[in-house]
């Protein structure tokens, strides 16, 4: 324990930068863990959906009409906002996003959220996902 207290006074540098390290992975970690509570798998989307939940489709209007869940909304991403009124909308709904590949959902969850919506989650690993599931896709 010495020679690490010595070492820590004679490397100052190496020992904050080591300790800063140490800081930013757990603040990594944390993120993470907190980010996954508000991710749900297909199985979990289905009986949202069921209990009343709305499904909100991500991509562009073309990769929507290319094929898409049943029953869900077409919001791209950079509408979201752009468009308070569809936030409005939303606000007091379950809401379950999704895109291609479940990346882009994390920003739309954070608008959502600070609009003032409670339930709102992603689905992990997004039509990809799904579709990996086989599960049902609507085309048009």
């Amino acid at each position: 324990m010495d020679r690490l207290l010595d070492y820590s006074t004679n490397h100052p540098f190496l020992a904050g930068g080591l300790l800063l390290m140490i800081l930013v992975v757990l603040a990594y970690e944390i993120r993470q863990r907190g980010a996954a509570a508000f991710t749900i798998a297909p199985n979990e989307a289905i009986r949202l959906t069921n209990a009343g939940a709305v499904l909100v489709d991500l991509r562009s209007p073309n990769q929507f009409k290319d094929g898409h869940i049943a029953g869900a909304r077409n919001l791209p991403g950079d509408q979201i906002a752009a468009d308070p009124k569809a936030l409005e909308k939303l606000a007091d709904k379950t809401v379950v996003l999704y895109c291609d590949n479940g990346m882009t959902t994390a920003a739309a969850q954070r608008t959502l959220t600070s609009a003032g919506a409670k339930n709102v989650f992603s689905l992990r690993g997004g039509l990809a996902a799904w579709k990996q599931e086989n599960l049902p896709v609507v085309k048009g």
